[in-house]
């Protein structure tokens, strides 16, 4: 009997953890924000949508600034951290790169930025969102570049997500006309990408 009860406690502690609804936020730029287009349509909230339809029961926020910089998010991340979250993914880096900006100001912006979610939120799982820039920034730059992202992955046991616009970045089909940011159909394409990176960390 004694057997029996603890199995039916052990059961409904697994069917309400089960039921616990994850929150992931996406901190990041005009990509994250959805430049160009609703809410409804850039890729966190495609992403909550496909996750919810495996039973994946999550809440995705979407804290995407256009025209964000390191700088810009270090100085917002704050408040921004005043609810909790489970799943922190770190888009930020791209602007800091079309301007040029030195790259160790920026690693230790994005540095920084994880230390304070990682304080306020210690059980937090990071995702750093690697970007890329175009090759008219000059080699050592471009490479350096996108070194930043897998090296702070590396240093703080974070997912990495080798480049966040693989398939869309430099497809005109997929993007505005500025040839910088996803169109309607890009941002299905990398919310389809991210599942395989978000799905198993939940």
């Amino acid at each position: 009997m004694v057997g029996k009860f603890s199995w039916i406690i052990v059961s409904l502690l697994f069917l309400q953890g089960s039921t616990t609804v994850k929150t992931i936020m996406f901190y990041g730029d005009s990509l994250t924000a959805g430049y160009g287009l609703s809410t409804e349509e850039a890729f966190p909230a495609l992403l909550e949508k496909k996750l919810n339809a495996q039973s994946i029961r999550c809440k995705v926020i979407n804290a995407g600034l256009s025209g964000e910089t390191s700088a810009g998010g270090l100085s917002r991340i704050d408040w921004v951290l005043r609810q909790p979250v489970d799943i922190f993914v770190l888009e930020l880096g791209g602007n800091d790169g079309l301007r040029g900006l030195p790259l160790e100001q920026t690693k230790a912006n994005l540095q920084a930025i994880i230390d304070k979610v990682k304080a306020k939120n210690p059980n937090a799982k990071i995702v750093v969102a690697g970007m890329m820039v175009p090759p008219n920034m000059g080699k050592d730059y471009t490479t350096q570049f996108k070194d930043v992202f897998p090296e702070l992955a590396k240093k703080n046991k974070a997912t990495l997500i080798p480049f966040l616009l693989e398939g869309v970045g430099g497809n005109e089909k997929l993007n505005l006309p500025d040839g910088i940011h996803p169109n309607i159909e890009g941002h299905k394409i990398i919310a389809t990408n991210l599942v395989n990176f978000i799905g198993p960390l939940l």
